[in-house]
Formats: structure tokens, sequence, C-alpha cells
């Protein structure tokens, strides 16, 4: 079923939202790691080890809404518009 561009808004707003926020998680992830990585080269153990679970958390989020809100929300758009 064809659906109007008008109708889809709500569903493309979503969309954008929830893939925004799973690459910001994405990119503050992959920023928390390469923190842990050189403050564990300057030999500050403690903090490089929290921040590599701040990391893992951060990635481990970003996995979750691609997973379980952007890919269903993209198969639901592109169902609609087919």
């Amino acid at each position: 079923m064809r659906s109007s561009l008008v109708d889809m808004l709500p569903d493309l707003f979503e969309l954008l939202v929830f893939g925004l926020g799973s690459a910001g998680l994405s990119l503050a992830g992959a920023y928390i790691e390469r923190f842990a990585f050189v403050t564990f080269e300057q030999g500050n153990v403690e903090i490089a080890a929290w921040a590599v679970v701040m990391g893992a958390v951060a990635l481990y989020f970003a996995y979750n809404v691609g997973t379980d809100k952007v890919r269903p929300k993209l198969r639901d758009v592109r169902t609609a518009l087919a």
C-alpha cells in the first residue's frame, strides 16, 4: 500500500531521531574508547578501565537502538512506500 509522504512524516521523523541517536551514541562510544586507550598509555589504569566500561555501554546502547528501533521502523517505512 502506497501512503502519501505527509502521512509518513511522523514515522520518518521517528526514524531520523533514532538514527541520529544511534549514530551519536556510536561516535561517543568510539571517542570514549579512544580516550581509554590514550589514558592507559599514559599509565592511568583505573581511569582507563572506567572509560572502557563507559565506552562499551555507549556502544551497546547504540547497537540496541539501531536494532530495536531503527531497523524495524525502516522496514515499516519501506513497506509503506512500496
